[in-house]
């Protein structure tokens, strides 16, 4: 869809628009929508992004909802932008409500027209009191409405929905109300993956899942080399190694191992790689079967169940929308090791291993190419404790404390034969990665993750000191 372009279509009278103007700004002069100002933010918010303008607090008039219903709903439904729109566009820009501005943000992640992206660009400027220049403005528009924590307006999965299903009809089922707070997801730049369950072999205009992926001895995996990257699972006695080169094609395994069903995402935006239990379902309910639905929250991959089209938090692991939302389902998670071939064959030689096809031919390394220089997609503010892509080790205690372990400095006191303890927790080196062990030997489910993406799903995360 090019919004750009003119198409016939229903057109409103100017009149009326300019009458609808009046009285909104009427309404602003008589006090009507009260602006308050932002939450207090951290200085270091403060000093990258600047201060947050004052955001009001009440419901859109009448005119206003007019307004976003030409610029928003009409402007996709029916493919056009013509001086109608300009004219709602306009009326938006000048209403001081910069809650509007996620509306606008979520325009400009699809139109390719550059004079369309800088008429968006203007008004959001506008309404955020900020100069913003052509290079990749939707990116910085939606950092600055991260880290200022701008709350979205009214009806705002309203508007949201229709431009995102206009563009990827099979996202009808995704915009649901839910636990989830749809100002955070984007769009990541590729489709939905609907296939069904267990067609691994089915091709698609998506990152395709793997299912039930076929493997073979370390022996007879030739293919890899003994620095090359793995994520390596031990269940039940039972150990795999998923290598990354397959992991950045496929993004997503429904896998079983050791007698345990798993669905393994792996982010490669967030550098985490993870293993949830699918199975011992509550009664009642299907085994989730995980699929990429093409959107990020805060840079991370948006899961969901092809079965339910119940949407969870990747990172966290609970379901946000659908029928396993209403449920309460939270997934358990297991221990992925980061590490390199080599090694981990070494340390464990019974060890199987998806086979090379899975990767389709394909040797990509986007963990030393395309994110050196930071995310590529919006997130906002960023703890600055550490780097944003530093590596560290990341679990949640017994009590629920989430903490975070540099992986560089745990590495390095580990392997001088020092303790690294937390509350219930110990870490130990695993076949040249680092897990974390509860005091009573159970696997508390740790993993690896840039830091920026750990502090931000676990925004009160305690970060370990050596």
């Amino acid at each position: 869809m090019d919004v750009s372009l003119k198409q016939p279509g229903r057109r409103m009278r100017h009149q009326n628009l300019v009458a609808a103007s009046v009285f909104m700004l009427s309404m602003v002069w008589c006090g009507f929508l009260h602006a308050q100002p932002a939450k207090p933010l951290p200085g270091y918010v403060i000093e990258e992004f600047g201060n947050p303008p004052a955001v009001p607090d009440g419901p859109l008039e009448s005119a206003m909802q007019f307004a976003l219903r030409v610029a928003f709903i009409d402007s996709v439904m029916l493919s056009t932008w013509d001086e109608n729109q300009r004219l709602a566009l306009a009326e938006i820009a000048s209403s001081g409500d910069p809650r509007l501005v996620w509306i606008i943000s979520d325009l400009m992640r699809f139109v390719p027209s550059r004079q369309l992206n800088r008429e968006l660009t203007d008004a959001a400027a506008s309404l955020l009191g900020k100069e913003i220049g052509p290079e990749n403005s939707w990116g910085v528009v939606t950092d600055h409405l991260l880290a200022w924590d701008i709350p979205a307006p009214p009806d705002y999965l309203k508007y949201k929905r229709t431009i995102f299903v206009s563009i990827v009809p099979g996202w009808e089922r995704i915009f649901v109300e839910g636990n989830i707070d749809w100002r955070l997801v984007s769009w990541g730049g590729v489709l939905i993956d609907d296939r069904p369950y267990d067609t691994t072999d089915n091709g698609c205009n998506c990152i395709p899942a793997a299912d039930n992926p076929l493997v073979s001895s370390a022996e007879d995996a030739t293919w890899l080399k003994d620095d090359d990257v793995v994520f390596g699972i031990s269940i039940n006695g039972e150990h795999r190694a998923y290598p990354r080169r397959i992991m950045e094609v496929r993004e997503m395994v429904n896998d079983t191992l050791g007698g345990r069903d798993l669905g393994i995402p792996y982010c490669t935006l967030c550098g985490a790689a993870q293993a949830y239990f699918t199975d011992r379902m509550p009664a009642e309910t299907e085994r989730p079967v995980l699929r990429t639905s093409g959107l990020l929250s805060r840079s991370n991959k948006v899961m969901y169940d092809i079965n339910t089209y119940s949407v969870f938090d990747t990172f966290l692991g609970h379901a946000v929308t659908g029928p396993l939302a209403e449920k309460g389902l939270q997934l358990e998670q297991a221990t992925v090791i980061t590490t390199d071939w080599g090694t981990w064959k070494r340390e464990h030689p019974e060890t199987t291993v998806l086979l090379e096809r899975y990767a389709l031919g394909r040797d990509p390394d986007f963990r030393n190419g395309r994110d050196a220089n930071g995310p590529i997609f919006p997130v906002g503010d960023v703890d600055p404790r550490l780097p944003v892509h530093e590596d560290v080790i990341g679990v949640v205690t017994a009590t629920g404390k989430p903490v975070a372990f540099q992986r560089s400095a745990a590495l390095i006191t580990l392997k001088r034969g020092d303790e690294i303890v937390f509350e219930n927790l110990r870490l130990e080196l695993d076949a040249g990665g680092i897990r974390a062990v509860s005091q009573d030997g159970s696997d508390p489910g740790s993993h690896e993750a840039f830091w920026f993406a750990w502090s931000q799903f676990y925004p009160d995360t305690e970060l370990w000191q050596p």
